[in-house]
């Protein structure tokens, strides 16, 4: 039997779970829009489109020897030890992203990471030993039946998560280190909520059900049995697939920065999360990323009623799942909104004709 633990099953072969798929190669494109969380049974193909995922992605550049995977293009996110360094020129090498899974079992010691307290006197942050999180940073963090993840290490999650840094603090000795990852969980809904404090941190959140289209089902079974019988042909038949996507995700990138948002695409995104009764503003900003994310993706030079829909679905469709809320009901909501937003605007431009 072919060993195939090395070897991924393609991005591009995943047949259907196209909510799930478009999620993460937003947060592959804008790593800000907060990670992605998912739902479902077990079996339903999440585990392998986040390796799949992480497969696609181009090679991390990296300082050499960094045990954070520093940026040598970003000095403003350097470790201690990397900016100690700048003296000289720092030495660079490329390393594949990867998926670091946290355990559920996991202590906190080897999720925070420890101190050597003698050598961290005489070192610094080079007496740090390395938890998970300092092997996440720039990386994936996938955290599986993330519902069932101890209180503590929710904790440790939700600040480094907030902050994309990890502080490790023992025996009156503290140390610091960058950690920005894409966080996705995935969890069973029959085996318990997600902590309300958790859930609220990440960014979109989507359900994966079994495919029921019998032709679908098949081709899934077509596509393993192929994969498993001669995985280098395989991956080969979807190279063009995957360079494809990969490009899509790159030239996103690029244009992320240069998609304009009106001001009455921010009062829809606006007035949609007031109407629907959410706390806070964490919505408004991750609907917001998420639009601008998608018009990038889209080739849109400015974010559209289209892409607020679509992010709207992803950031509040599971949140609010007790309402059966769906894309029809959101384009719905959206379209009242911006039916109000236009009568208050004639109402606007009366009353300064009238002043006039």
């Amino acid at each position: 039997m072919r060993l195939l633990k090395n070897l991924i099953f393609p991005f591009s072969a995943i047949v259907g779970q196209e909510r799930v798929k478009k999620a993460l190669v937003l947060n592959a494109i804008n790593h800000s829009i907060g990670g992605v969380l998912i739902k479902g049974e077990k079996g339903t193909g999440k585990t392998t489109a986040v390796r799949a995922l992480a497969d696609l992605l181009p090679p991390l550049k990296i300082v050499k020897g960094c045990p954070f995977n520093c940026d040598p293009d970003d000095p403003d996110s350097l470790c201690d030890s990397c900016k100690k360094d700048k003296s000289e020129e720092l030495q660079v090498e490329e390393k594949k992203m990867r998926v670091v899974e946290l355990p559920l079992g996991a202590t906190e010691d080897r999720v925070v990471g420890s101190i050597n307290i003698e050598q961290a006197l005489k070192k610094g942050i080079k007496a740090l030993e390395p938890g998970i999180l300092a092997k996440a940073n720039r990386n994936i963090l996938y955290v599986d039946e993330i519902n069932l993840l101890d209180d503590n290490l929710v904790d440790v999650l939700l600040d480094a998560a907030a902050y994309g840094i990890n502080t490790i603090e023992r025996e009156g000795i503290s140390l610091v280190h960058p950690s920005n990852f894409i966080l996705v969980g995935t969890m069973n809904p029959a085996e318990g909520e997600l902590r309300p404090q958790l859930a609220d941190r990440i960014g979109l959140q989507v359900s994966v059900q079994s495919i029921m289209d019998i032709e679908d089902r098949v081709k899934i079974m077509e596509r393993r049995e192929a994969f498993e019988k001669d995985p280098n042909s395989f991956r080969e038949e979807f190279q063009q697939y995957q360079d494809q996507i990969l490009e899509n995700i790159i030239q996103a990138r690029k244009r992320l920065d240069t998609v304009k948002v009106s001001p009455e695409i921010m009062k829809v995104i606006a007035q949609l999360c007031v109407d629907m009764g959410v706390d806070g503003h964490r919505a408004d900003i991750a609907i917001l990323k998420t639009s601008k994310t998608l018009a990038a993706y889209y080739k849109h030079e400015e974010v559209e009623l289209i892409d607020v829909e679509e992010a709207a679905a992803l950031v509040l469709g599971e949140r609010f799942h007790k309402k059966s809320l769906n894309q029809d009901k959101i384009k719905k909501q959206i379209e009242n909104t911006v039916n109000e937003i236009s009568q208050e605007n004639i109402g606007d431009d009366k009353k300064k004709s009238q002043k006039i």
